[in-house]
């Protein structure tokens, strides 16, 4: 059985966090950023939930200069839930929600290596009949001292209505 997809709540912050720490590569943020996703972009992001347990998570929003983009920022899938499609489902349940219906694009950056970011997105394009461009955007020199790998930005779309 698959997992209820839902926007999160504010109870679901810390699975959030908790999640995306067992979730390498996706990077590690504070705690309060997974409360102000849950709190202010709860109609953007999703959870997916299985016996009160978080199988999965995507934080997303619209782009604030191109309103009917929509930026993912973060998929994050737990160990046991992997490979079964949960990251796709939740993507096409963010889309699917009607007040997300004026998305027409949607884009994301993933590091070179990450070849399943780079799947998912390229099997939610051709499950969508989209375009998907890739192009160069974050450069490791944009992370300061951190080492950090480039990052390339995806953009799939139009949709078709």
């Amino acid at each position: 059985e698959m997992p209820l997809i839902r926007p999160p709540q504010l109870a679901d912050a810390q699975l959030m966090h908790e999640l995306v720490c067992r979730c390498a590569p996706l990077d590690q943020n504070s705690g309060y950023l997974y409360l102000l996703l849950a709190d202010h972009f709860s109609r953007t992001c999703a959870v997916a939930e299985q016996s009160g347990q978080l199988a999965g998570f995507v934080s997303a929003y619209r782009h604030p200069e191109r309103a009917a983009t929509l930026f993912i920022w973060q998929v994050a899938v737990d160990a046991g839930w992997r490979r079964r499609g949960l990251g796709l489902r939740m993507l096409e349940s963010l889309l699917g929600r009607a007040d997300l219906a004026d998305i027409a694009f949607l884009e994301t950056t993933i590091s070179p290596s990450n070849a399943a970011s780079r799947q998912l997105f390229e099997r939610l394009a051709c499950n969508f009949s989209a375009a998907l461009e890739v192009c160069e955007h974050f450069g490791p020199e944009h992370f300061g001292s951190k080492s950090h790998e480039a990052e390339q930005l995806y953009r799939i779309g139009p949709f078709k209505p």
